[in-house]
């Protein structure tokens, strides 16, 4: 009690610990103070935010990034259900493999994919042969926001399922239920919440996503122009359309952030 006066902390570390939340806060907040206070100080900023560029990028952002998604969940889920109960060492090389997307820089991931997909790569013949052309298309979008936001919900997954004791599988099973029932009635719910929040910012990430959609799928408007390309694209012609794409997406970011508070802070109330 001693260390605290009228609520501040007198100790060393907790005035560092102070001092340093101050300085983070001011070198987070002031940058997205600056970008609001200039949108709104745009004459034209909503009809930035109607016009075609915004609501072209917006509506293509959207459809991939749901699509991604989609497909990171449906396949994403067994597979860290897999590597959550695996203790062997092939297991464990996947799941370093599985977080070198975190650390791996975007533009390299483009340039990796287009040398395995693209026209000179290592199956882009064979996949021409079939009729099937990834680079520079909206698929090419897909792929590349899969690569780069995956990580985040398998190894949330991953944790949620580890978090679910096997002692609850054993006895459901026992008991006559079947292991896939027993995934969807038991393991899945309990491991739902990570899994909820694992997805949240994966579907942030593939949002923002630029530099692996810009080195593998391009920036042309209406196909692979996302909202993050079609920023870089307005800067160098409108600044109101720059902004008002900037405060499109800062919005869709705090509606996850909240999206994610709310569904937690939920979770632990029911405990």
């Amino acid at each position: 009690m001693g260390q605290y006066r009228s609520g501040l902390p007198t100790h060393p570390a907790g005035i560092l610990g102070g001092a340093g939340a101050a300085l983070y806060v001011i070198f987070i907040g002031l940058p997205i103070v600056a970008l609001l206070v200039r949108a709104a100080q745009q004459s034209d900023f909503w009809g930035a935010v109607t016009g075609d560029l915004a609501l072209t990028a917006l509506r293509l952002s959207l459809l991939t990034s749901v699509i991604s998604m989609a497909v990171v969940v449906l396949l994403g889920t067994p597979f860290a259900y897999l590597l959550s109960r695996s203790n062997a060492l092939w297991a464990r090389a996947v799941d370093s493999l599985v977080e070198l997307p975190l650390v791996l820089p975007p533009v390299v991931a483009g340039v990796a994919m287009l040398m395995a997909f693209g026209r000179g790569g290592l199956i882009g013949p064979e996949l021409e042969t079939v009729g099937i052309t990834l680079p520079f298309t909206t698929a090419a979008v897909v792929f590349a926001q899969i690569f780069v936001a995956s990580p985040f919900f398998i190894r949330a997954a991953k944790l949620g399922f580890q978090s679910v004791a096997r002692d609850y599988e054993d006895v459901a099973q026992t008991l006559g239920v079947s292991p896939l029932r027993t995934f969807f009635r038991i393991t899945l719910p309990l491991a739902g919440p990570a899994m909820f929040t694992g997805l949240g910012l994966a579907w942030a990430r593939a949002l923002s996503e630029f530099g692996a959609t810009m080195m593998f799928a391009g920036n042309l408007t209406g196909e692979t122009q996302t909202m993050p390309l079609a920023i870089m694209t307005a800067m160098e012609t409108s600044l109101d359309s720059a902004l008002a794409l900037s405060v499109m997406l800062l919005a869709g970011s705090v509606l996850v952030l909240l999206g994610l508070g709310l569904f937690t802070r939920r979770r632990w109330q029911r405990r």
